[in-house]
């Protein structure tokens, strides 16, 4: 990034606009440090205080959201790369973040026997190599975009 700054010499136009969204972009790349760097001792927090089993009074809500939400990732993707729009990468990564956190909350939260069978079947049947699927093409996108 340092040699996109000395490129432009003092003086021409555009060259202080270059330097403040370059030092802009290393301010936010800070705060996403920082913030994650503030989550390990919350993790400890949460590990220490959290109890071994909780109910939640809207469990169907939340399922039928991220199924829905995963539907809403996967048809946006699908049309968005067919028509070769430029945001396609990104909903390709949101689709396969949306199938790998179903597939580990369904594996940890299914009940030992047949629940439990089911959510790994589904994980390694179906949201894994689709959520592989959407980063391969996530991927693609971007290469295709910087080359």
């Amino acid at each position: 990034m340092s040699a996109l700054i000395t490129r432009q010499p003092p003086g021409v136009e555009g060259g202080s606009t270059t330097l403040r969204r370059v030092r802009r972009w290393y301010r936010m790349e800070y705060v996403l440090v920082g913030s994650g760097l503030a989550l390990l001792p919350w993790l400890v927090v949460l590990a220490d205080n959290l109890p071994a089993v909780a109910v939640a009074s809207n469990w169907r809500t939340v399922w039928i959201g991220l199924d829905a939400a995963e539907a809403v990732a996967l048809i946006a993707t699908g049309l968005l790369a067919v028509r070769g729009h430029r945001l396609y990468p990104l909903t390709a990564t949101a689709a396969a973040t949306l199938l790998v956190v179903d597939a580990w909350f369904d594996t940890m939260t299914a009940a030992p026997g047949a629940d439990q069978v089911s959510a790994a079947a589904m994980a390694l049947g179906a949201e894994l190599p689709l959520a592989v699927v959407c980063v391969v093409l996530a991927a693609r996108g971007h290469a295709r975009r910087t080359v």
